[in-house]
C-alpha cells in the first residue's frame, strides 16, 4: 500500500491519519518523535518491556503506579508488552514492520542489528519504510559506539558550558532539551522522506534518518563557534542574561514577582525607555547599536530594575504591554494552569487517569502545532503496560490464539 493510500484511509482531518508508525524507544528521544506522529492521528505501537515498560513510568512518580510523564509522551499511543531478545518478540516486530510507514528507535548503534533487525533486514521486508534512528552520538564516527544521553549530549555540545552562573558549576534548563529536539529532528527527517516518497522519489540512497542528540542541542546554538573563529570569542556563562544582547532578561517586581523582558532591539529598546521613563536613554543615539548597548548593560539593566521594582508585577506587565514592548510573568505550573491564554488556545487539557485504582481528572499539556481544519488532538493519555498487547499482535501481526498464548506463556517464565 503507497503512502497516499495510506493517508486516504484516514477517518478525519488529521493530517496524519492512516500513518502506522512503530515506536522502538525508551525515556524521552525517540518516545517524543512518536508522540508528535500520534498528536496528528498517525496510529503509534510503542514497544515495552514485559513487567517493566519505559522507565519514564517512574520518573517523578509520587504516588499511584504510573508517572505523569509518561502519560504524557505517552499519549495517543498503543502498549505493547514484548520481549525483543525472544524470537516470538521478532517475529512480531517483523509481522508489524511489514505494514508501518515509520519505526523509530533510539537505542545504542548496533542494538537493532543484533536482534536481528538492521535496516537491511527491516527493508527487506518492507522496502519503503522510514526508519529513525536516534543516538548519542550518530550511526558513524569514531564515537558512534558510547552510551549517550541528553545530559551528555548537552555538555558535548557545548549548552551546558553556557548555562547558569558564573561563578557555578554549569547549569541545565530543567527539561530534557537533548531529547526533545532529537526527537523533533527525527520527526523532521521521517516526514521529508515520506514527502519525497510519496512524490514518486526513488529510495535507492536508503530511508534512514541518523539523529545525534549533540548535533540537535548544537545546532540550536547559534553562532556559537562562527563566533570563536571570527572574533577569538569563548562563550561564558552569565546567568539569566545573553551577552550582547542588552536588555534583556529577569527583573523583580515589588511584589517579589520576575518578570522577563526583552528589549533589545532598536526599535524596542526606545519605546522600553520610554516606558520606564527615562526619556534620556531613549534619545541617546548611541545606545541604537548592540555593542554599545552591552558595553552599558549594568547602567541599563539598574534602570529597568529600578522600574520593576517599584510596583507589582501587574502593573509593569501592564506598562510594557502598553509600550509594545516583549514581556511575560515567570509563571510556575499553578499560574500556566489557569492563565486565560493557554486555555483559549486549548493549551491545557483535562483527561482522566487511573491513580491507586481511583479516576482523576487530571490536566496536561495540549499540542502544537496549530494546523487550522487539520487540528491535532490527545485521545488518551499513556497507557497502561501492554494494555494493547494482544489487539495489535491479533490485528497487525496476525498472531493466532495459539501464538499469543506462548508469548504470554513466554512473558510469565521470566
Amino acid at each position: 500500500m503507497t503512502l497516499t493510500e495510506n493517508l486516504q484511509l484516514g477517518a478525519d482531518n488529521q493530517p496524519l491519519a492512516g500513518i502506522r508508525v512503530l515506536e522502538l524507544g525508551n525515556f524521552v528521544a525517540a518516545p517524543f518523535a512518536a508522540r508528535v506522529f500520534g498528536d496528528f492521528g498517525a496510529e503509534v505501537i510503542k514497544i515495552e518491556r514485559p513487567h517493566v515498560g519505559d522507565e519514564l513510568r517512574d520518573w517523578r512518580k509520587a504516588r499511584g503506579s504510573t508517572s505523569m510523564l509518561f502519560r504524557t509522551v505517552g499519549r495517543n499511543k498503543k502498549s505493547v508488552a514484548l520481549d525483543l531478545r525472544s524470537e516470538l518478540g521478532v517475529e512480531a516486530i517483523k509481522k508489524i514492520v511489514a505494514t508501518t510507514d515509520v519505526i523509530i528507535e533510539n537505542f545504542r548503534p548496533g542494538t537493532l542489528e543484533k536482534w536481528g533487525l538492521g535496516p537491511e533486514v527491516l527493508n527487506t521486508i518492507n522496502p519503503d519504510l522510514v526508519i529513525v534512528r536516534i543516538s548519542g552520538y550518530g550511526q558513524t564516527g569514531p564515537y558512534k559506539d558510547r552510551a549517550g544521553f541528553g545530559s551528555s549530549a548537552e555538555s558535548f555540545a557545548g549548552l551546558r558550558y553556557i548555562t547558569g552562573e558564573p561563578d557555578r558549576p554549569a547549569g541545565r534548563a530543567a527539561a530534557s532539551l537533548g531529547d526533545t529536539v532529537a526527537g523533533l529532528y527525527g520527526v523532521i527527517g521521517a516526514l521529508m522522506l515520506m514527502f519525497h516518497r510519496a512524490r514518486g522519489g526513488s529510495n535507492a540512497a536508503g530511508n534512514v534518518v541518523d539523529v545525534a542528540l549533540y548535533e540537535g542541542v548544537f545546532s540550536l546554538l547559534e553562532s556559537l563557534v562562527p563566533d570563536y573563529d571570527a572574533y577569538g570569542m569563548v562563550r561564558q556563562r552569565t546567568g539569566g542574561r545573553l551577552p550582547g544582547v542588552v536588555p534583556t532578561g529577569s527583573y523583580t517586581c515589588a511584589d517579589g514577582l520576575e518578570v522577563v523582558i526583552g528589549g533589545n532591539s532598536n526599535s524596542v529598546f526606545v519605546r522600553l525607555m520610554k516606558a520606564i521613563g527615562r526619556e534620556d536613554l531613549a534619545a541617546d543615539e548611541s545606545l541604537l547599536a548592540t555593542e554599545a548597548r552591552g558595553a552599558r548593560e549594568a547602567e541599563l539593566n539598574a534602570a529597568i530594575e529600578s522600574f520593576t521594582g517599584s510596583m507589582d508585577l501587574e502593573q509593569v506587565l501592564a506598562a510594557l504591554e502598553a509600550a509594545s514592548v516583549p514581556a511575560a510573568p515567570v509563571y510556575d505550573a499553578p499560574s500556566i494552569a489557569k492563565d486565560e491564554h493557554y486555555l483559549a488556545r486549548d493549551m491545557i487539557q483535562t483527561h482522566p487517569v487511573m491513580i491507586d485504582g481511583e479516576p482523576e481528572l487530571i490536566r496536561f499539556p495540549g499540542v502544537v502545532p496549530k494546523i487550522p481544519g487539520h487540528e491535532g488532538s490527545v485521545r488518551w493519555v499513556g497507557p497502561e503496560l501492554g494494555e494493547h498487547t494482544d489487539q495489535v499482535l491479533r490485528d497487525v501481526a496476525g498472531f493466532d490464539q495459539a501464538q499469543l498464548a506462548a508469548l504470554h506463556g513466554e512473558a510469565v517464565s521470566r
